[in-house]
Parts: C-alpha cells; structure tokens; sequence
C-alpha cells in the first residue's frame, strides 16, 4: 500500500471501497486498531506536535480528508484516488458494521448529541447494534481516572467499532494511548461526524465540499472559533507543501505490504 507524506504525516492511497473493506477486516479480527483522518489542519499541527506525529505513524490507516490533499497529490505525482472524509465513511462503515454484526460505540460529542444521532443511525440501518453512547466532560482526557473510567466503560460494552467524535489532536492522541494499552476495538477519529448526523452542526452542502469550500462554509457558520485557524494557521502549509515538493519524486511516498493487519 502506497503512503503519501504530507509534511511529517500521511495518507493512504486507498479508495473508498478499499477503506471501507480494511476497516471492516480489521474489526472482525477484533485485535484493535485506528484510523485517521488527516487534513490541511492536521498537516500543520503535526509539524509542532510531536504526539500527534507519533500517532499518525502508529495507525492502521490514515484516509485523506479534504480536496486540497487530493490536489496536493496530484501535483507531486503521486495522486490520490479519492477524498475520504470521517463524515461520509460514517454512514456507509455503519451499514457494513450491520451487514456483519459489528457492534459500535460512540464517543464524545456534546450530551445528547450522540445519542440523538445513534436513534438516527438505527432508524436508518436495519440491525445496526449501537452497544454504547458517552458524552464524557470537556478536558476528561487530561485527567487519568476519568480517562480510566470511561475507557472501562467503553471495554465493557464489547464494541467491534469505536467512533471517536472529539476533534483533532484529542481524538487521535486518545487513539493512540487506547491503543498501546491494547484496546481491542477499531477506533476512528471522526471529528464532527456525530453533529451533522444529529442535525446539531449543519454540514456544508456536497457541491461545496466537492470542490474543496468546505472549510469556507465551516468558517461562515463559526467565524470567531474558526478564523485563526482557516486564515492564519493553516497557511502553514505552504511551506510544508514546497518542502514536499523540493524532493524527488520517488521521496515523496513509501510502500508498505497491503496486509489489512494492524501494524
């Protein structure tokens, strides 16, 4: 399997359907693992995080969400076959999960949000089995017994499948530490994925996103959270993208057996 570097991250050169297949293998294994989702925003952070880097290498799959990467790629020769967002894996990862009874859990998002979404998802998908919904407290993540408990929480529910909705770096650096103490489910870093389906956030439309305005509608809706990082911080790319480019081709990508094992 192709890798991609982005700076001092990755992706996957995976189409939809592939990601959907290695997912679903994985979490039938029931040997744990972890997907993320990485982005413009995701690509700067990295470069003065090195936690965040650590776990983007340690995961099982990292699937390009946004269209400037799919652009990026193709301008190094390397290209992408397609965007993989967390939000449009959600829906059709849950049919699989149904399909093969793989039982899911969600975690985060604000309280009620995700359970509004998992009556949602069951309406929507004949035999879905939604083991567990957590809205854990803002900041549980820096405090180690509340991490702990819900941690327990979630390994005594028995999901096959985690959705992990608590935005970029927390959900990935969680992932990552779930991981090396063996948890046994497939986690996914999915962002807002849980909001949009329950109707709390609204979703840019599919033209918009299409063409890569997603983040300009995300802006328009929360211009005094999403400013400095949409005007100022993701420019950080620029250099991160010459960077890229000022090597030859061949070092702008590695190869790795396509296994579908964790590694």
């Amino acid at each position: 399997m192709t890798k991609l570097k982005f700076g001092s991250i990755h992706a996957d050169s995976l189409t939809m359907e592939e990601a959907l297949e290695r997912i679903t293998h994985l979490a039938s294994q029931g040997k744990g693992g972890y997907v993320v989702t990485p982005n413009i925003d995701h690509i700067v952070i990295a470069e003065r995080n090195p936690a965040l880097r650590a776990a983007y290498a340690d995961s099982s799959l990292s699937l390009a969400d946004g269209k400037p990467l799919i652009w990026m790629s193709k301008i190094a020769g390397i290209p992408l076959p397609e965007k993989i967002s967390g939000s449009d894996l959600v829906r059709p990862l849950l049919r699989r999960a149904a399909e093969r009874s793989l039982p899911v859990y969600f975690l985060g998002s604000a309280p009620g949000v995700g359970q509004r979404a998992a009556d949602i998802l069951r309406d929507e998908i004949p035999g879905l089995s939604i083991v567990g919904v957590d809205s854990p407290p803002l900041g549980f993540e820096t405090d180690a017994e509340t991490e702990n408990e819900i941690y327990a929480r979630m390994l005594s529910a028995g999901p096959a499948l985690a959705l992990i909705a608590l935005g970029a770096p927390k959900q990935e650096l969680l992932m990552h530490r779930w991981r090396s103490r063996g948890c046994p489910a497939v986690m996914l870093g999915i962002g807002a994925s849980l909001d949009f389906i329950a109707g709390a956030v609204k979703r840019s439309p599919r033209w918009m996103s299409n063409i890569g305005l997603e983040w300009l509608y995300r802006l328009s809706q929360d211009p005094k959270r999403l400013a400095k990082r949409y005007l100022v911080q993701d420019l950080g790319i620029i250099p991160i993208f010459a960077r890229m480019m000022s090597v030859p081709k061949r070092d702008r990508s590695f190869d790795i057996a396509g296994t579908g094992e964790t590694p």
